[in-house]
This record gives structure tokens, C-alpha cells and sequence, in this order.
């Protein structure tokens, strides 16, 4: 009669447990973790409303203001308009009797500005002009400068008494050299070697 003996994987091994339940409590602590920060985010406001990413000035197009659109006059050449307006900004070829300039500027935290000016040509001669609302330079430069903080200039110009200051606290910080006598300044030679030796050709 054959007696079966078992195999060596199949034998209990002493000493070693089972892993399930060490990978059970493993997936359950790191469901307890992820739903504690999904509650915590939950309540706590996002860190984008918290910092928001610095946004530079962008300034594109030709700057018109109402004196320079006031200079223009029917009947002058396309010449005369650049130099007064600059280049356009929109030049179409399948265009070639208009000329657009358009200005937009954007700076966070404000409500983009845009503008628009279109002359119109025939035959090389402006025959009329459309504009939005333009703003005088003065104006224009003013809503450059909007919404800025400005930090209060120091003043350029220093009073009697703050020089006075200045003078004293000088003399009593800066030190003071020791007084020696200056070494004698040394003596020219008397004499030159000469030029040249007595026997070399010239």
C-alpha cells in the first residue's frame, strides 16, 4: 500500500502568519488618510484663491489720443497720416485703402482697456476717419498710473541742520590717520647709461 506524502509548499512553515489581514489594515488606514484630506480641502479654502500668480502689463497696438486725432485733415497723403499717427498696426494688402490702429492694454486687477482707429484712402489721400472715444494724453498717461501704490518719495533736497548732522557724525566716525613725516622723495640718478655702445653701426 503507497502512502502519500505530502508536498513541502503545502506544509505550514512555524514562525510565519498569514499576510491578509496586514494588507487589509494597509488599504484601510490609506482609505481613512485620502477621505481626511478630501474633508480638510473640503473646508479649507484652495490655496490658488489664497495666492494668486503675479500677471505683467501688456501693452500692444499704436497709442492715438484725441490731439492726434484732431490733426488729421481730409485730403492728406498717406505720408502725412504716418507722421502723425505712426505705422498701422493692420495693414491688409486685400485692404490697401484703410488702415487700422488699434490699441489694447491689460494690467491686472482692471478692466482691459481697447481702442480703435480706421482711416480711410482713395487714391493715397485720406478721404475720412472713424474713431472710439479717445482719451487726451493727459488722460491716457493718468490710466497708466491707475491703481498703483505709490510708496511716498523721500525728499532730494537735505536741510541745514540734517547736514550739520551728517557732518559731525562723519568726523567723529571716521579715524584718524596718525600724522608721520613724509619720506624724503628719492634723488634722480646723475647719471645715464648711454644709448648706445661705442661700436655698434648705425
Amino acid at each position: 500500500m503507497l502512502q502519500h506524502t505530502p508536498d513541502c509548499a503545502s506544509l505550514p512553515t512555524p514562525g510565519l502568519r498569514p499576510r491578509r489581514p496586514l494588507q487589509a489594515v494597509c488599504v484601510l488606514a490609506a482609505l481613512v488618510t485620502l477621505s481626511a484630506c478630501s474633508s480638510i480641502t473640503n473646508r479649507m479654502p484652495g490655496i490658488t484663491s489664497l495666492v494668486s500668480p503675479y500677471k505683467i502689463d501688456i501693452l500692444q497696438g499704436n497709442v492715438v489720443t484725441r490731439e492726434q486725432a484732431a490733426a488729421l485733415q481730409t485730403g492728406m497723403t498717406r505720408d502725412q497720416v504716418r507722421d502723425i499717427l505712426g505705422s498701422p498696426l493692420l495693414a491688409s494688402v486685400f485692404h490697401a485703402d484703410r488702415w487700422d490702429y488699434v490699441f489694447t492694454f491689460r494690467r491686472q486687477g482692471q478692466a482691459p482697456q481697447q481702442r480703435r482707429l480706421t482711416a480711410f484712402f482713395k487714391a493715397d489721400v485720406l478721404e475720412r476717419f472713424e474713431a472710439d472715444e479717445l482719451p487726451t494724453e493727459a488722460e491716457f498717461v493718468a490710466s497708466l498710473d491707475a491703481g498703483r501704490k505709490f510708496d511716498k518719495a523721500p525728499p532730494l533736497q537735505a536741510t541745514e541742520a540734517q547736514l550739520k548732522t551728517f557732518d559731525e557724525r562723519n568726523k567723529t566716525s571716521a579715524p584718524t590717520a596718525p600724522t608721520t613725516p613724509a619720506a624724503p622723495a628719492a634723488a634722480p640718478a646723475a647719471s645715464y647709461p648711454p644709448l648706445e655702445t661705442s661700436g655698434s653701426a648705425r
